[in-house]
């Protein structure tokens, strides 16, 4: 027979299969579903005896975004939403940066990042020297940095940025060239949009490098009527043939004011799948990229590092300190922009297809 315990953790084993298959449905089998089910349950326990919390952005996988997550969004959002709980434990399904950040913001807690080989192509294309030989190449410019880069970059720069607010950032140093690292191709978008001319850095991220004009208005033509928001981490002949270009933040956003009946998110594959989920009345079209980084982070790595409190982040308390000026220095900027006229929102780029 079965002991009490047991028949718990089966119940809520199948609860958890129904609740997936629910939101994810027809995106996710049943089957799928209930072999995730007994990680979604075991990680629910283990974050109850950590005191733990699951930031999870909106590139991971379905089963972990919707299973396991306390906290969704972009990864800067999500380390200061950490910050504001009282867990003694922040777990991060993302990338290493992205852990890195969530220490910088909550150095008092204790930051796993399940699986530590997770990186990032942006983040690996610069180092702190790279920062420091540009510097020397163009003494007096300021550095603004992408905050998809490790903390030992950040700790070189005098302000961070994100895709949402790089615009804002740019503008309000107030001065005709800024070096802008470490995307390339973010970098040429905040200068047409911005005015001010960036020294660039040739990062690039591998997920939406890929897309091309050519692709996109193939897809127009296989897809007619499809709304397009794109990433302004693609390339510059991609971003024109958006109608609207932004973070992945602000796409969401955009969804759910414009509710376009067709949508294509010219971004990582898993958000579009995260996305549809609170939207089932509208038809995502998906142009699929995954993210091999992203897709290190499992439901099993995740229950791992919390079974063990292994894969720890740490970094050394003087170049956090320096890297933590460079982001609340954004912050400055940003939070008082924001208080003010609300949230910053990137542009339309043409007539939206009908």
């Amino acid at each position: 027979m079965e002991s009490a315990r047991e028949q718990g953790t089966r119940a809520a084993v199948a609860a958890a299969a129904a609740a997936l298959h629910q939101r994810l449905a027809p995106g996710m089998t049943r089957a799928e579903c209930e072999a995730h089910a007994p990680w979604v349950v075991r990680i629910q326990e283990l974050k109850r005896e950590r005191r733990a919390v699951v930031l999870a952005h909106n590139y991971m996988a379905p089963e972990i975004f919707h299973g396991v997550a306390d906290l969704k969004g972009d990864s800067l959002a999500l380390a200061y939403q950490a910050a504001e709980t009282d867990a003694e434990v922040v777990v991060v399904a993302g990338v290493h940066f992205m852990a890195e950040t969530a220490k910088l913001v909550s150095p008092e807690k204790t930051v796993l990042c399940p699986d530590l080989r997770a990186g990032c192509s942006l983040a690996a294309s610069i180092t702190a020297a790279d920062v420091r030989a540009l510097r020397q190449q163009h003494p007096g410019v300021p550095v603004v940095t992408y905050v998809n880069t490790s903390a030992a970059v950040k700790a070189e720069s005098d302000i961070c940025c994100t895709s949402g607010n790089a615009v804002q950032v740019v503008r309000s140093l107030g001065v005709p060239r800024v070096i802008f690292l470490p995307d390339a191709y973010l970098g040429q978008w905040v200068a047409a949009q911005s005015g001010v001319e960036l020294i660039l850095w040739q990062g690039h991220c591998e997920v939406h490098e890929r897309f091309s004009g050519e692709q996109l208005r193939t897809f127009r033509a296989a897809h007619p009527g499809v709304r397009v928001l794109a990433h302004p981490e693609c390339p510059p002949d991609a971003l024109a043939e958006a109608d609207y270009v932004g973070s992945t933040a602000e796409m969401i956003r955009y969804v759910g004011a414009e509710r376009p009946p067709r949508v294509a998110l010219i971004t990582e594959c898993s958000m579009s799948d995260n996305v549809a989920a609170g939207f089932p009345e509208l038809e995502f079209v998906r142009p699929c990229t995954l993210c091999p980084h992203m897709k290190r982070l499992t439901l099993p790595n995740i229950a791992s590092a919390l079974e063990r409190l292994e894969q720890r982040v740490e970094i050394e308390p003087a170049l956090a300190e320096r890297a933590r000026a460079a982001v609340e220095r954004m912050l400055a900027i940003t939070s008082s922009a924001v208080s003010s006229a609300g949230a910053p929102r990137a542009e339309p780029r043409r007539a939206a297809a009908s």
